[in-house]
This record gives C-alpha cells, structure tokens and sequence, in this order.
C-alpha cells in the first residue's frame, strides 16, 4: 500500500481527544504541526468557515463532528434528540455552502441513525459504525480513482495543477511512479491560502515526486511553451451535464489548456445529482480582506477593497475526462452514469 503523506493521514486530519475535536490548521502548513482544538459545534463551523482545514477535510471533520455530538449527548452536555443531531449537520452544511459532498454525506448519514434517535448510547453506536463505514469506502475510492487516473499519465510526464486536490491526484500520481513512470508536477501557489505551496508541493516532495512551485498567472506560460502534458484538479462540485466548479484559477488554466490541446482531467468522488448545470451553482463570494492580506499580512492599502469569488465555474467543453468512481468518464456520460 502506497504511503499517504502527512496531510492525508486521518489522524491529522482531525481526531477526538479529550472531549475535544482536533482540526489540522492547515492554514499553517508546513511551517507548524498545530491543531485547532474545539469543543463546540458552533466552534467547528467556524473553524471550517475561516479555512482551517480545505479540500476533503472539512468532510473528515463534519463527520467526526457527528460522532463528537452524540458522546456530548451522552454526557448530558447536549440535549438528547434526533433535532441536535440534525442542527448540528445544518451548522456545518452552512458553514461550507459549495461543498455539497458534505453536504449530501452528512443528511445520507442522519437518514440512517434516524431510527436510533430515540436512545442516546444507540445512537451514538450506530453514528460512530456508519461515520467509520463512510469513511472506510472513500479509502477505497480515493485508491480505485487513483489507480484510473494514473492511467492517464504517459511515461514521462510534467503535470500542471491548482490548489490542494488531495487523495483522487496525489494516489494518481503515486500509482504511476510504482508503475515505472517519471512524474514532475507544477504546482501553483494558489493565493490567497497558497494551498498549493505549501500543502500540494510539501506532500508532493513528502511521496518523493518532483514538484516546482509557480504564481497563479504562469500556468498559461507553461502550457503555451509546451511544456506541460496534463492539466489535473480535483473538484469541488461537478454538475449533471459535466459543468466543474473547483478553486478559483482553475478556469483561466483550462482555458489555455484547452487552447493549447492539453487535456485537462477532474476527478471528482461524488457528482452532485441535484445540480443540473452552473445555473444550480450557489457560488461562494469570501470577504475581501482574505485577498487584500496574505498570510497575515497587508498586500495593498487598507482603503482598497476587493473581490473574491472563491470558485471558477469551469464549463465543460473545456473537460477533457472525468476521473470518477464509476470510471473515467467524457461529461456528457456524466449524467447517464449517475442518474
């Protein structure tokens, strides 16, 4: 079994300790190994909501926070009851209105404890069995999607990607290096948390695969140089008709690519059926000042404002493929193989 990097590791993803949640800060990552310690829901929505953990953390850590609510029903420091349960998911559903995986995880999972409600050590038995469960078939997706898309490399390949696209891309590029294959990544920084500097390029050197950091706006240059043979992102919601929305910087890289005749690949666990297209896309709009200060310091005047679209939507007639758990699919199969 491929070694997972730090980042990856459920453990330091986020654990219980103590009556306590641990959150990984990844908003510190790699310059500190520090955990955001909370003891309330209420905390763990606002630790989402100020980016301490991204990419597929916040889905590790709302489902532990489900097994954290039931032992505090158990000790009497919550009210027994399906209803705390259910508030509970609503504050994290809220606290991460786009990450709909989690969203739909966490109401799939209160529709099966729903039956136990009633006696609070069986519902915190049964909670913590389907969290475990859960997060057991992801393990074994993010393995199945990164054996596909190691599929999609050729032998010598430099790989152009944007922000932290976790497990689906650093398996892919693992599983193709075990295979023989020479795998070089451009990762760039992603402003403004710079998930690509320092949680993408870290874990990338951490598994022993060449990584170089570029800007934000060097992905086109790269390309137009042909220099670059894949594009590959993780989603963040990918839509029926194939439409993805992932980080913002996403849709100016696949745009090039495309225009260059570089594929671009996404790989996405769980296609929301609920979202036909980018007209069913509640588009996230973060406060101005993440943007106009960068790792805590000021990039511009106080006075000025900005804008800060979290997401690009990203068409798809700019997808090359779709790397998914019912296979490697062209979007328009999107639809017929999920519905």
């Amino acid at each position: 079994m491929i070694e997972l990097p730090y980042l990856l590791k459920h453990e330091n993803i986020c654990r219980l300790e103590g009556g306590n949640i641990l959150i990984g800060d990844r908003r510190v990552f790699p310059f500190e190994k520090r955990f955001e310690v909370c003891s309330s829901v209420a905390q763990v929505a606002q630790a989402l909501r100020s980016m301490v953990t991204q990419g597929g953390g916040p889905l590790e850590v709302a489902l532990q926070t489900m097994v954290f609510v039931t032992r505090q029903m158990q000790s009497g420091d919550l009210p027994s009851g399906f209803s705390t349960l259910a508030d509970a998911a609503d504050q994290l559903i809220a606290a991460r209105p786009t990450n709909t995986t989690m969203q739909r995880t966490l109401q799939g999972l209160l529709a099966q404890v729903r039956m136990f409600a009633s006696d609070p050590d069986e519902l915190a038995q049964a909670v913590g069995r389907h969290v475990q469960s859960i997060l057991d078939g992801f393990d074994r997706l993010y393995h199945q999607m990164g054996r596909m898309g190691s599929t999609l490399l050729d032998q010598d390949s430099l790989v152009l990607t944007t922000c932290f696209a976790e497990h689906t891309f650093l398996l892919s590029l693992a599983y193709a290096q075990e295979s023989g294959k020479k795998i070089r990544v451009l990762a760039n920084e992603t402003r403004p948390y710079l998930q690509g500097s320092r949680l993408t390029a870290p874990s990338l050197e951490e598994m022993g695969i060449e990584v170089q950091v570029v800007t934000d706006g060097m992905g086109a240059t790269f390309l137009v140089e042909g220099k670059v043979d894949a594009y590959m992102t993780a989603v963040d919601l990918l839509c029926m008709d194939g439409t993805v929305v992932n980080k913002v910087g996403t849709l100016s890289n696949a745009i090039a690519a495309r225009y260059i005749g570089v594929p671009y690949y996404a790989f996405s666990i769980s296609p929301d059926q609920t979202k036909q297209g980018r007209d069913d896309v509640n588009m996230e709009m973060r406060s101005p000042k993440e943007i106009t200060r960068c790792m805590g310091l000021p990039t511009t005047l106080d006075s000025i404002g900005g804008l800060y679209p979290a997401f690009d939507i990203i068409p798809p007639a700019l997808v090359t493929a779709l790397v998914t758990p019912k296979g490697i699919l062209k979007p328009e199969q999107v639809k017929r193989s999920f519905q």
